[in-house]
Parts: C-alpha cells; sequence; structure tokens
C-alpha cells in the first residue's frame, strides 16, 4: 500500500462523534406538524474523522462499503441483509448542502482540502437514526475545519442534515436530527406556525436525571421490519380525519409527556408510551409495521412493561414502572423470545457553552 504524502500523513485527524436516537413520545408527528420529545444514547454512535489533505478524499468504510466479494452469492447476500448503501453517498450528500448553504448565506470558506472517513456501531435497521448519526456527525467536521459554527445556527443544522438525506430520497422528519445535533433529552414542537415563521421549531434541552431507567429492545438479525410504503402520509393530506386526529393526539402525548418527566409521574409517562404505541398501529396497520417489530413490543408487555418504537421500527424503547423485579421479568422475556435487551444509558449534550448561551438567546 503506498504511503501518504509527508503533509498528509503528519496532518492530524479531527474526530466529531454523533449518538443514536430513541423517539420517547410524539413520533412519527413531527413529520405532521406535531411534537416529540427524544434523547440519545451512549451505547451507540457514529464518528467520522477529518483531516487536512491536498485533494478532497471520501474514504469508504472497510465493512459497510464493500466492492470485494469472495463470490457472486456472497454479494447477493449481503445485498439482501444491508441494501446497496454504506456512508459513502451520505457524506457526500452533506458535503454538497453544507457547501450550497455557506454560498447562498455569504458564509466563506477556506481554500482548502480534506478527507473523510467514518465508522458506526449503531445497529442497521434498527430504527436509531443510524444514517442521521454519520451526516451529523460529518457536519460537526466540517463546521469546525471551515470555523463557521458560530455562523450557523444550531437550530438550523437539523434541517441541514434531513436535506442531506432527502438528497438521497430518505424520508424522514426532524425529530432524530434535533435529538443528535443538541445530544441527551430534547423536547421539539415542529407547529406550522413555528415552522413557517422561523423556518425550524421550538428545541428545549431538558435535563436527562429527569428520566427513568428505561430499556432497549432489538433483534441482531431483523427479518421482517415492515413494509417501506405506507399511505398515512396521503390519507393526512387528503384530509382524512382519522389519521389527522390520530396525529394530533400523539403530538399531545408528548406535550403530556414533557410534563410528566417534569413531575417524574413515571406511571404515567408508561401509559403515555403505550398509547403512542396503539396509536401507530391503527393509523399504518400490522404489515406496515411488521410482525417482528410488534412481538418485541408484546413480549415487553407481556411483563407488565410500557413499550413502543424508537423510530418506525426495528427496535423498542421500554418502561418498567413496577421497577427491578419487573426489569429481570423483562429481561428473561426478551432473551426465551430471541430479542437483545439492555439497560440504556443516556448521552449528554453535545452542545458547548456557547451553542447553549445561543439558544437562551434565540428564544
Amino acid at each position: 500500500m503506498a504511503s501518504a504524502p509527508p503533509a498528509e500523513a503528519e496532518a492530524e485527524w479531527m474526530e466529531r462523534r454523533a449518538y443514536a436516537r430513541v423517539g420517547l413520545l410524539g413520533n412519527p408527528s413531527d413529520v405532521y406538524g406535531g411534537r416529540a420529545l427524544s434523547f440519545t444514547i451512549a451505547d451507540f454512535s457514529a464518528t467520522v474523522r477529518l483531516r487536512p489533505s491536498p485533494d478532497l478524499r471520501i474514504l469508504p468504510h472497510p465493512h459497510h462499503d464493500l466492492v470485494a466479494f469472495p463470490s457472486l452469492p456472497h454479494l447477493v447476500s449481503r445485498l439482501q441483509s444491508e441494501g446497496y448503501y454504506g456512508g459513502v453517498r451520505l457524506l457526500m450528500a452533506i458535503c454538497k448542502v453544507f457547501y450550497n448553504h455557506c454560498i447562498q448565506n455569504n458564509i466563506n470558506l477556506k481554500d482548502e482540502n480534506f478527507t473523510l472517513s467514518y465508522d458506526t456501531n449503531i445497529p442497521r435497521q434498527a430504527g436509531l437514526s443510524g444514517s442521521s448519526a454519520i451526516v451529523c456527525a460529518a457536519l460537526s467536521c466540517l463546521l469546525d475545519f471551515y470555523d463557521v459554527r458560530h455562523l450557523i445556527k444550531v437550530e438550523i443544522r437539523p434541517n441541514l442534515i434531513l436535506d442531506a438525506e432527502k438528497e438521497l430520497g430518505i424520508v424522514a422528519g426532524l425529530q432524530d436530527r434535533v435529538a443528535q445535533v443538541y445530544g441527551g433529552l430534547v423536547y421539539m414542537d415542529f407547529s406550522k406556525e413555528h415552522m413557517d415563521k422561523l423556518g425550524h421549531g421550538i428545541y428545549t434541552p431538558l435535563n436527562v436525571d429527569l428520566l427513568p431507567p428505561l430499556y432497549l429492545i432489538y433483534a441482531e438479525n431483523p427479518s421482517d421490519s415492515g413494509k417501506v410504503h405506507s399511505t398515512v402520509r396521503q390519507r393526512w393530506l387528503d384530509g382524512d380525519e382519522f389519521i389527522i386526529s390520530s396525529m394530533k393526539e400523539v403530538a399531545q402525548l408528548a406535550l403530556d409527556g414533557h410534563n410528566a418527566l417534569l413531575q417524574k409521574n413515571y406511571s404515567e409517562l408508561a401509559r403515555l408510551m403505550n398509547r403512542n404505541f396503539d396509536l401507530r398501529r391503527q393509523m399504518f396497520g400490522d404489515d406496515v409495521l411488521g410482525s417482528v417489530n410488534i412481538k418485541m413490543v408484546e413480549v415487553a408487555r407481556s411483563v407488565g412493561a410500557s413499550s413502543k418504537f424508537t423510530g418506525s421500527g426495528g427496535a423498542v424503547v421500554a418502561l418498567c414502572p413496577d421497577g427491578d423485579a419487573q426489569a429481570e421479568l423483562l429481561n428473561k422475556a426478551c432473551q426465551e423470545a430471541g430479542f437483545v435487551v439492555q439497560q440504556i444509558k443516556v448521552a449528554p449534550s453535545v452542545l458547548t457553552e456557547d451553542e447553549l448561551a445561543s439558544l437562551l438567546v434565540n428564544q
């Protein structure tokens, strides 16, 4: 393997990290002008590294961006389990969106190149926002490499991440990106009034100590993550009264959950979590949700734990309102069903003191 030029070899890597996201309440109303309550988890994250280089390079990941296989059957098996996409396209997309945003807003960028690489341990297809974590970490690298962090508002950054994913045809809302830009626990209001007036929602960081012990459940090898296509969006656009009223109730759950957390009323929080899933199931139907995803929820509920999807499916967040004994029952039930279960370690806020101060000024 050829050695790097001396200047490139000596350049130090900058590393930035973004954590996996758990939607506690309110999803998927963030796509429909609703509200959300989300937090990031410390055990799973994506890291992006950047260093100056003579040419601009995006390095493929040795596992997630494979282009060499032992055989044709191996290639086909890989595509069936992991799909066609690695992280290179995500890094390219955020570079494009970042550059265009700076040009449109008269933000000058130094005329220097860089090399980007990434790594992630966020489980694939687990509804933990693995793709947006890569984009978020890359944006953080770009902000610091070009020294423009102070010129791009914290509240705007989730929009840039979502725009990068839209470039690739990824359909999503702002909730995940807000949680990953801010880190920790965040309450979000995406009402049309705020979005139209400000171009973003109202995002309120909360103390992570307000959260009770929570548990993450997921399948190591998801086989039925549900159908991608759903008619819910079109029905909402068509004015379907059931969908519209249900989304409003889901949004209200996030507001009620915010209040329950402030009061540390965890029995009420448990009720709200169950209702969130029940409403999603009524709107989307079992074919869209997927049998494995539904089973994870039902296994948790079989021991009296409350549970709901962390995102659109792939993993479940559970709360054991009766304490440690119930958590032991949950662990046993999940193991018997073949699911991974672990207590969640909440990641702290990743915002700097200056960024937190800017939020107070902008509110």
